[in-house]
């Protein structure tokens, strides 16, 4: 649909498991990313064809019980050829801790929408 509708990109969250997406017909800016919690979701991402990978929640969060940190982060993250993005529960307190990562970038919404986007972010 969203190659027909001439959309950049297409997200694919950690839940849909479905291979049907190696083989699209598109033009070379449309980009495909997804999301994964663990190494066997980043697997299954990989054969999605996602250039860009959302692993999360790298920090604790209100709605997550479960968490990654920064030693099991990096270890998924190293196991890929494909970028990653970290994301869920950074804040200005570990913003820095965020540096200690193999994250080409951090994503987060309520931060972002509670500080703007004027902050410094170090290399990011």
């Amino acid at each position: 649909m969203a190659i027909k509708l001439n959309l950049n990109g297409v997200y694919i969250p950690a839940f849909n498991k479905k291979l049907n997406y190696y083989n699209l017909k598109c033009n070379k800016k449309f980009k495909i990313i997804g999301s994964a919690h663990n190494l066997k979701e980043v697997r299954v991402k990989e054969k999605q064809n996602c250039e860009i990978i959302f692993i999360s929640p790298l920090f604790k969060t209100q709605k997550s019980k479960n968490y990654l940190e920064i030693a099991r982060f990096n270890l998924i993250a190293k196991r890929t050829k494909k970028d990653v993005i970290c994301l869920g529960g950074i804040n200005t307190k570990n913003l820095k801790r965020v540096n200690l990562t193999k994250s080409k970038g951090i994503a987060s919404i309520s931060w972002i929408k509670k500080n703007g986007l004027n902050k410094n972010l170090g290399r990011f």
